[in-house]
C-alpha cells in the first residue's frame, strides 16, 4: 500500500494554511466598525478590571479554603498589595511582588 501522493499532501497544507490565515485575519478586518460601538467602548473599559475582580475572588476563595486559620495574613498581603499598587503609580508587577512576598513572609516567619 501506498500513501497518499506529494500533490495531495502540498494541496492539503495549502488549504489548511489559507483556513488558519482566514481564521486569524477575520478578527483584524471586523476590527474597525466595531471600534465605533459604544458597546465595545464600554467593555474595553470595564473588562480588564473585571476579570481582575475574578481572578482575586477566584485565588482568595481558593487560599481562605487551603488555610482557613490564616486568614489575617491573607488579609494584609492583600492590603499590602493594593497600597503598593496606590502608591507606585499603578504598577502591577511591583504590587504583585511585593503581595506575594508579603503573604510568604507572614506564612514563614510568624
Amino acid at each position: 500500500m501506498t500513501g497518499p501522493s506529494a500533490w495531495y499532501l502540498i494541496a492539503a497544507i495549502a488549504i489548511g494554511g489559507v483556513i488558519t490565515l482566514g481564521l486569524r485575519a477575520i478578527p483584524f478586518a471586523m476590527l474597525k466598525p466595531l471600534r465605533r460601538s459604544r458597546l465595545v467602548q464600554r467593555l474595553g473599559a470595564w473588562m480588564p478590571a473585571g476579570l481582575l475582580l475574578i481572578l482575586v475572588i477566584a485565588v482568595l476563595r481558593d487560599e481562605i479554603m487551603a488555610r482557613p486559620g490564616e486568614i489575617w495574613a491573607i488579609a494584609a498581603a492583600s492590603a499590602v498589595t493594593v497600597a503598593v499598587h496606590l502608591a507606585c503609580k499603578r504598577r502591577a508587577l511591583l504590587s504583585i511582588a511585593a503581595g506575594t512576598a508579603c503573604y510568604v513572609l507572614l506564612l514563614n516567619l510568624l
